[in-house]
Parts: C-alpha cells; sequence; structure tokens
C-alpha cells in the first residue's frame, strides 16, 4: 500500500510515466495547480507553504522508497522534484510585496517562471550539476531541482536590478 502510494507521490499521479518529457510536464502541471490555488480558490500562502514545506519532507522519504530496489537512483518518472522546484519562483512571486497579483500578470509570470526553470534544469549550471553528479539517492534527485528553482529566483532579481537602472 505505501509502495504504491509512493509511486503516484512522486510520479504526481502517473503523469511521471509519460514517455515524453515527463519533467515538462511535471512543471506544467505545477504551474496550473498552483495558479489554481493562488488565483482561482484564493488559498491562503501560509497554508500553501505548509502544504510545501510537507511535500519537501515526505519526497525524500517518498523517492528513497520508490529507488530502493532500482539501479537508477533518478527515473525520468520521478517528477515530485520537479513540483518542488518549480514552486518555487512561483510561491515567492506570489508573496513578494503582500500585494494582489492581476490573474492575466500572473499567468505571464508563471509561463516566465516555467520557461526559466525548465532551462536551468536541463542544462543544469553549479550548483544544479553538482547535486545531480555527486548524490545519487533523493538528496540528489531533488535538490538539484531545489537549486534550478533558486537560479529563476536569481535570474528574475538580476533582472529587476538591470531594469532598475536602465529605466
Amino acid at each position: 500500500m505505501i509502495k504504491t502510494f509512493n509511486s503516484l507521490f512522486v510520479t504526481m499521479l502517473g503523469l511521471g510515466k509519460i514517455k515524453f518529457m515527463p519533467g515538462t510536464f511535471g512543471s506544467l502541471a505545477t504551474t496550473i495547480i498552483l495558479y489554481y490555488l493562488f488565483h482561482s480558490l484564493n488559498i491562503s500562502s501560509n497554508v500553501i507553504l505548509i502544504g510545501l514545506i510537507i511535500i519537501f519532507v515526505y519526497a525524500f522519504y517518498a523517492v528513497s522508497s520508490h529507488t530502493e530496489n532500482n539501479d537508477n537512483k533518478d527515473p525520468s518518472e520521478i517528477i515530485i522534484d520537479e513540483f518542488l522546484g518549480q514552486s518555487i519562483p512561483i510561491y515567492l512571486y506570489e508573496i513578494s510585496h503582500g500585494t494582489t497579483k492581476d490573474a492575466d500578470e500572473a499567468m505571464i509570470y508563471y509561463f516566465l517562471f516555467f520557461i526559466l526553470f525548465r532551462y536551468f534544469d536541463i542544462i543544469k549550471p553549479f550548483p544544479v550539476s553538482f547535486f545531480d553528479k555527486n548524490f545519487k539517492n533523493s538528496f540528489g534527485v531533488i535538490m538539484d531541482d531545489i537549486c534550478a528553482g533558486f537560479y529563476v529566483v536569481l535570474s528574475l532579481v538580476c533582472f529587476m536590478i538591470i531594469k532598475s537602472y536602465v529605466l
């Protein structure tokens, strides 16, 4: 029972079993889910943060459990790490400045976060590559995507700084 639950958890209800670009579909599903939670259901950012923390903590166990009898410790079907990494820039955007975000503006930013996250997740600049290459366990599986999520945030902060000097 727990093995089945962990498999459904790490594959985001089987979405990771898609043969073509499962990570991209996981990231896209994350943007849709979080947009719905923030902008349609208007769930408190504190409630969402608690949910993300629970998912983050449980993901280490679930990924480890899912891969324990597998030589490949980072199979492409595991996409909960994409969910966590993609959630970082979206969540920080939503809590930034304590203002209400226009739904159309949010869609544009979510799309930008999606593109940038996939870019950093695929290209794997340091330290994303460090975690990917040196930790062949649940820690490495999750942390490379967490780093990619923070790269998205860092990129946007740099863009905003440059923009403030140019305009």
